[in-house]
């Protein structure tokens, strides 16, 4: 196994140290909808190059949605979900643009400390008193799409922006798995025509399958069990702790 993944090590140690990771993030994802390509992404690029965690990860959002949308596909919230699909797709072009005239670190420290900002708003109380026009989903959707083709940032905007709404927890859960799953293959296709997912990408993300799927198991269970604050309160510390990574990453280089 050991072999296969290639710069973790060629020990048991570096094959462990994988695993552990994507049993976290797969904890993660199956408990809050979202955030498991990032924890992947922050863990494994200390171990290999970023151009070959990236589409690894992609492939897994991809397996992990599609274990998890079943369940969730009656708690989508339709209306929000086509907002920010449709907001996103507009900003992506307008954020891969961006990084001709502002280099990724730069950005991703912008979008760190925005995301900083706003969450502790939210931890202080703030939400919109009732549901949201539409067009706060078009709005929401464009700034996370700039933020994705400027910096792959989109996703934690997404969750921002559904967890200030009185939506459930079920709905926002189920809704950030369904745009998971667009997002994630639209961003694995991309990978395939820029020529970096090859076989062994496929084979890591094969063979990692299984730990993010015992993940993703115990994260179900525990949210089935959870109280809709609790839920928020979780995703709002996992928010904070990739924004504060985003943070570190930028100031490492």
């Amino acid at each position: 196994m050991s072999e296969l993944l290639g710069g973790l090590a060629a020990d048991p140690a570096g094959a462990a140290y994988a695993v552990a990771a994507v049993l976290v993030a797969g904890l993660v994802r199956g408990f809050t909808g979202f955030g498991m390509s990032a924890v992947i992404v922050l863990a494994l690029s200390m171990t290999l190059p970023p151009a070959e965690v990236v589409p690894m990860a992609l492939l897994m959002e991809i397996a992990a949605s599609a274990r998890m949308l079943p369940g969730a596909w009656k708690d989508v919230d339709w209306t929000y979900a086509r907002g920010l699909l449709v907001g996103s797709a507009a900003g992506i072009p307008a954020g891969v643009a961006l990084l001709v005239y502002v280099p990724a670190g730069p950005m991703r420290i912008a979008l760190s400390i925005f995301v900083l900002i706003t969450t502790a708003l939210l931890f202080g109380g703030f939400r919109f008193r009732g549901r949201p026009d539409t067009r706060w989903g078009y709005g929401f959707g464009l700034l996370a799409g700039v933020a994705n083709g400027a910096a792959s940032f989109g996703g934690q905007l997404t969750a921002l922006f559904l967890l200030s709404t009185p939506i459930a927890a079920a709905a926002a859960r189920a809704t950030l798995i369904f745009l998971a799953i667009v997002t994630s293959v639209y961003g694995t296709a991309m990978a395939h025509l820029g020529g970096l997912l090859g076989v062994q990408e496929l084979v890591r993300a094969g063979l990692l399958v299984i730990p993010m799927a015992l993940g993703i198991a115990a994260g179900e269970r525990h949210f089935l069990k959870a109280a809709p604050e609790t839920y928020r309160r979780t995703a709002l510390g996992l928010l904070v702790a990739l924004a504060a990574s985003g943070l570190i990453r930028a100031a490492l280089g």
